[in-house]
């Protein structure tokens, strides 16, 4: 059980990571949907959609949220906080905001690791991780 709570994160950001390629790759960069959105009067409805997601990378609003995000996790020590900052990072990476998705995926994922570790349980000793003892 401790080991499917500490692993679901990254499993989601995993998942995360694969839906924003789908994204970039499969919905955005294909040149025949973008001549299909281009024509205003057989245009399928989802392209204001796709519409939305380009002028978001566009106007650097990936990178933005990400940051915001990478700041929340520093300020609240959360887990969900720090799996949104790695989330926006991922999402900001793929979408063309690289600079600010790097840092807040950075920020994410090492803030998300330091909160496992220190909810992790003590050893048979009854000492934390962080704890040593010399030898006498």
């Amino acid at each position: 059980m401790n080991f499917l709570r500490l692993s679901l994160p990254w499993l989601l950001l995993a998942l995360i990571a694969a839906l924003a390629a789908w994204i970039r790759y499969g919905l955005i960069e294909p040149a025949a949907i973008g001549h299909l959105c281009e024509a205003a009067a057989t245009a399928p409805a989802w392209c204001q959609g796709r519409q939305m997601l380009v002028l978001g990378f566009l106007g650097y609003g990936y990178g933005w949220a990400a940051l915001a995000f990478a700041a929340l996790a520093l300020v609240w020590k959360h887990p969900a906080s720090a799996w949104l900052a790695a989330a926006g990072g991922v999402l900001a990476l793929q979408l063309y905001c690289f600079e600010a998705g790097a840092f807040a995926l950075l920020v994410g994922c090492l803030r998300l690791i330091r909160l496992q570790a220190d909810a992790a349980p003590a050893d048979e000793d009854g000492n934390g991780d962080r704890q040593v003892q010399t030898q006498p």
